[in-house]
């Protein structure tokens, strides 16, 4: 499904769920999937943000959301690693990976890019990084974004408490590519 995209056709619907056209069109026709129609067609639209509820409503299997390319967002104030993991994921996976280093750029980025994946330093200094999770677990366009937090400055404890704050996993600076993938990889495998 592309990024840009914020409504869809009952074709659209009906390959990311698995299935038939004419089952999507039963569904909005009951009034099961909400949208709208086409002003002077038969033709229907159901926006994503629906979608997302009907599918866990329904317990449909997400997968058919994230099929495409990954993609992944890098949110860290020290531009270096953010370009370094940039180049790296870009050369070393089929991954589209985008970087910000504010929390500013990091909203708008997320609103425009719709990523599957964040990955963000907790240790952000123009912002408290929980305001990014909080504006990314409200939006309902990125119901299924997954967040990983990296720093390389707190205990375990305070890594442990990352899940409670809406964290799928975390990353200890420095790390290996190896276990930036493993991480994105598991994340995305949640989705499914």
């Amino acid at each position: 499904m592309p990024a840009e995209k914020d409504v869809l056709t009952t074709g659209e619907v009906a390959k990311i769920c698995n299935v038939a056209p004419r089952t999507v069109s039963k569904w909005f026709d009951s009034g099961q999937l909400k949208g709208y129609r086409i002003p002077g067609s038969k033709d229907r639209r159901i926006p994503v943000s629906e979608l997302y509820r009907f599918m866990r409503a329904h317990h449909i299997p997400m997968e058919g959301i994230s099929s495409g390319t990954t993609r992944v967002l890098i949110i860290d104030t020290d531009t270096e690693v953010g370009s370094v993991l940039h180049r790296v994921l870009t050369d070393q996976t089929t991954y589209e990976v985008r970087t910000c280093s504010t929390a500013f750029s990091a909203g708008l980025e997320c609103e425009r890019f719709r990523p599957h994946v964040v990955l963000i330093d907790v240790h952000i200094t123009d912002s408290d990084p929980r305001s990014i999770v909080d504006l990314i677990r409200s939006s309902d366009a990125m119901q299924m974004t997954k967040i990983i937090a990296m720093s390389g400055k707190l205990t375990d404890g305070q890594a442990q408490g990352l899940r409670a704050a809406g964290y799928e996993s975390f990353l200890r600076k420095p790390f290996q590519v190896r276990q930036v993938v493993e991480a994105i990889e598991h994340a995305m495998n949640l989705a499914a």
